[in-house]
């Protein structure tokens, strides 16, 4: 059961190939049925903004994934009519972005006959450390902070998720980019931030650790990004400053996220917790993470770096685990097909092996994206 990923919630084109019968049968690991995988980052496209341009990223997409399509396939060694799904980001994201990936996984999965199914962007990165060599089993605490989101959830297994606490206003992410503007970073902010706190000396600035002793699992990240404006209104940012104050920052950020994480676990009892989204890569993060671990005894997993920024590995996993549970979500945005291929009392795609009824694809479907979709409407799908 082979199906292709497409990712272009944002400002990366991700594509990948995934064999379900490799990765999530027979006591296997979801990491090998990962075949192929390819992504174009338009970082150098956007550079010059000083942000992602969401018409430029829109028209990148396009000139970008039916290579990218052709490359994953022939890397992975099969033929597209060897596809069994076509999984794509349904939401949340840039809806050009979004609309470009959508309509070719539509347009191939319709042309094959086989089901398009639209993945909800947050749900591939909650389940992308199963991607790691040593995948965590289910049930897990997830730490998801990717982009616009920094939200703590109980992960019981696929499509069961339920939300602990959340960021009251910035994510971290964005904490991240607008500190590392204000100290005149380059774009992508954040993991150029990470880099100049290297060189920063402990202790000659302190921030405040918002929401730390809140007593719940929320979090807020705008305080922290308004102390640290006030401090360069008042200091002259040469570059040992700047250094200086990114150490500060990256120090106060990583308090709270690994507070709250251990506070998550405490709260719930369970053993494994799962970090994922970009601000996972940050090494620092990790570090903490990993000491806590060991102190708190608890388990700590997290995806391979090259799988913790937006990708089409994720994507073509979560349509794959989607696929062979046979769940269906009939908000999800994916293909509709005619009437013959939809569940008469739930509206939701059958995945029924009849090739007469796979192929039944009528001429008049329809496809959409959700460029504001929250998590909690998957739920239970």
């Amino acid at each position: 059961m082979l199906i292709l990923g497409i990712e272009t919630s944002c400002d990366e084109t991700g594509v990948a190939l995934y064999d379900a019968a490799r990765g999530l049968f027979e006591g296997r690991t979801p990491r090998a049925g990962l075949l192929a995988h390819a992504l174009h980052s338009q970082v150098s496209l956007h550079d010059e903004y000083g942000g992602v341009v969401p018409e430029l990223a829109s028209r990148d997409h396009i000139r970008r994934l039916l290579p990218l399509v052709r490359e994953v396939m022939d890397r992975g060694g099969a033929r597209v009519d060897e596809l069994s799904a076509v999984a794509y980001t349904g939401g949340p994201g840039l809806a050009g972005a979004l609309l470009a990936g959508a309509s070719v996984a539509a347009s191939l999965a319709f042309g094959l006959g086989v089901p398009a199914i639209g993945v909800h962007h947050l749900e591939g990165h909650l389940l992308s450390p199963l991607l790691a060599e040593n995948a965590p089993a289910f049930p897990f605490i997830a730490l998801l902070v990717s982009g616009g989101h920094t939200q703590l959830m109980h992960v019981s297994g696929i499509g069961q998720y339920a939300l602990l606490g959340e960021t009251r206003d910035d994510a971290a992410g964005e904490a991240f980019d607008k500190t590392a503007k204000l100290l005149g970073l380059p774009y992508p902010g954040g993991p150029a931030l990470a880099r100049l706190a290297e060189d920063g000396r402990p202790g000659r600035f302190r921030f405040p650790r918002p929401m730390i002793d809140s007593g719940d699992l929320d979090f807020s990240f705008s305080g922290l990004k308004t102390a640290v404006a006030t401090l360069c209104a008042r200091h002259a940012l040469d570059k040992a400053t700047r250094a200086d104050i990114a150490h500060a920052f990256q120090e106060a950020a990583v308090d709270v996220l690994v507070a709250k994480c251990v506070a998550a676990m405490e709260h719930t009892g369970l053993e494994r917790l799962v970090v994922a989204g970009g601000v996972g890569a940050n090494l620092k993060l990790r570090a903490a993470l990993d000491r806590a671990a060991a102190s708190a005894d608890f388990d700590v997993h997290y995806p391979p770096l090259e799988f913790c920024t937006d990708n089409g590995a994720m994507i073509a996993l979560a349509g794959a685990l989607r696929l062979s549970a046979e769940l269906r979500d009939s908000r999800s945005g994916a293909l509709r097909f005619s009437a013959e291929l939809r569940d008469r009392r739930t509206g939701a795609l059958r995945l029924g092996t009849d090739p007469s009824i796979m192929q039944a694809a009528s001429p008049h479907c329809a496809f959409t994206v959700r460029p504001r979709w929250d998590l909690s409407e998957i739920v239970g799908s």
